[in-house]
């Protein structure tokens, strides 16, 4: 089991600036990482960020439509320009035993980079694998997909878990667009498949999976997850 003195976080995010073979940018939706960031840092946990190639992280150009103060704040800081948008860690400079949690940030850049990433499914794994918790918000979801357990069955199965659903693709306009839709996904591996309507905040925990549906939802993931660290104390 994991030590009660870890106090360290690891956000995972994309290196992916485009939305496939098309000319549409895209990537890490802002938001999505600062939240997140934010109230586990003011919890007292540190954070980290790794991307599946390490160094520069896109962001999604229609998040900055949804920005706020709080958002901008973090967004502004040194530490999360250098750390999360320039300079994430690469896979390797990882040490899982480090970390309590890993958190799998979306923006749609995250369909193309993260479900075949080896590496990062070996991280989530052997933190899950140490009592840690695998989240995720939003598209991050695919993270998540081809996690295996030490028994080689898929993480996610016969677990609830939530992501960016079909409806809120097709209201986002790219539903022709994604190479997937989560929701079909998540079901194929045996997972059960949970959601509120379009755009409402919501996120679910089961076990040490936690998990919110949209954008709207990286604080309610990251709330559940401070609330069962604390339980686990």
């Amino acid at each position: 089991m994991q030590s009660k003195n870890l106090k360290k976080m690891l956000i995972v995010l994309t290196n992916t600036t485009r939305y496939g073979q098309t000319t549409d940018p895209t990537g890490l939706w802002l938001s999505e990482a600062t939240e997140f960031a934010l109230l586990v840092q003011q919890a007292g946990y540190q954070v980290d960020y790794v991307s599946p190639q390490g160094g520069f992280v896109p962001l999604d150009p229609r998040s900055m439509k949804y920005t706020d103060e709080e958002i901008m704040t973090v967004y502004e800081t040194a530490d999360f320009q250098q750390r999360a948008l320039m300079n994430s860690l690469r896979p390797a400079q990882v040490v899982p035993a480090d970390y309590v949690a890993i958190y799998y940030a979306g923006g749609h850049g995250v369909m193309w980079d993260f479900p075949d990433d080896e590496a990062l499914q070996t991280i989530a794994a052997a933190i899950y694998g140490h009592g840690g918790y695998v989240t995720s918000v939003c598209h991050g979801i695919a993270g998540l997909l081809n996690i295996r357990t030490a028994s080689g069955a898929y993480l996610i199965a016969n677990h609830r878990v939530t992501g960016f659903t079909k409806a809120e693709e097709v209201l986002a306009g790219k539903r022709s667009v994604v190479p997937f839709f989560n929701q079909a996904e998540v079901q194929k591996r045996g997972a059960i498949f949970t959601k509120k309507r379009a755009y409402k905040t919501y996120a679910v925990q089961d076990e040490r999976l936690i998990t919110g549906q949209n954008p709207f939802s990286a604080k309610a993931v990251a709330q559940l997850l401070l609330q069962a660290l604390a339980e686990d104390v």
